[in-house]
């Protein structure tokens, strides 16, 4: 039986997760469903994984997802687990992360499990809220958690992700629930959630050693040479 903490635990993180569910939720991640869209469009056969919250619709596309919403500690969808999740290394195209860590779990057990499902190349999409939008005072109190794109970027260097391929949309509504957009100016960065795109390396291939040069050197045998008598009318 799991102990008080994992409990208190569990049920805290449920509560938080519900607000999503809520007409301020929804405001967000309604904007938030054609921006997955167009990162599974850019991989169109390779499969992918969606990991969500109640109250967000899922991708809407074909039959090569999996889709997985956080239910406590775990997740509860296709299979029900906790991570690691059940799927081989490297299976996916695309991994999908819709606010699946924005209450009071780790971060980077979760982000550690998508790079290892990534296969090199893939892209791993990550929807968080924003803590520097005035939308914030809409979840405030709800146990989520908000932390700086710094943050997230930290992590998913430590991840193992290329840190140079990370991308920034700022997404839905400054305050009004049903003025939601995207952006990537200066006025969108109060926007209440962000999006940040980012690549699995892809790890090169190690190169065959190369052959060391051959230098012709001379040999250090010595030759015998017949010598042939000089008789004394060759001398003079």
């Amino acid at each position: 039986m799991p102990g008080p903490h994992h409990l208190r635990q569990l049920e805290t993180s449920e509560s938080a997760l519900r607000w999503f569910s809520s007409e301020a939720g929804q405001g967000l991640v309604a904007v938030e469903e054609a921006a997955m869209l167009r990162v599974l469009a850019g991989c169109p056969a390779a499969p992918w994984a969606w990991l969500g919250v109640d109250g967000a619709p899922a991708p809407e596309v074909g039959g090569r997802g999996l889709l997985l919403r956080r239910a406590g500690l775990g997740f509860h969808g296709a299979v029900r687990c906790r991570l690691p999740l059940p799927v081989a290394s490297e299976v996916f195209g695309a991994v999908l992360l819709q606010h699946a860590l924005d209450d009071d779990v780790p971060i980077e057990p979760l982000l550690d499990e998508c790079a290892r499902v990534l296969a090199p190349g893939g892209v791993l999409w990550l929807a968080v809220l924003n803590p520097w939008s005035p939308y914030h005072l809409r979840w405030a109190r709800t146990g989520l958690r908000a932390y700086d794109p710094g943050v997230w970027q930290s992590a998913l260097r430590r991840a193992g992700f290329a840190a140079d391929t990370v991308s920034l949309q700022w997404l839905g509504p400054h305050w009004r629930v049903a003025h939601g957009e995207v952006g990537v100016g200066a006025s969108d960065r109060l926007r209440a959630g962000v999006a940040l795109t980012v690549n699995k390396r892809v790890h090169a291939l190690i190169p065959p050693k190369p052959l060391r040069g051959l230098r012709w050197q001379a040999g250090t045998r010595t030759h015998l040479v017949r010598r042939t008598p000089v008789s004394s009318s060759d001398k003079r």
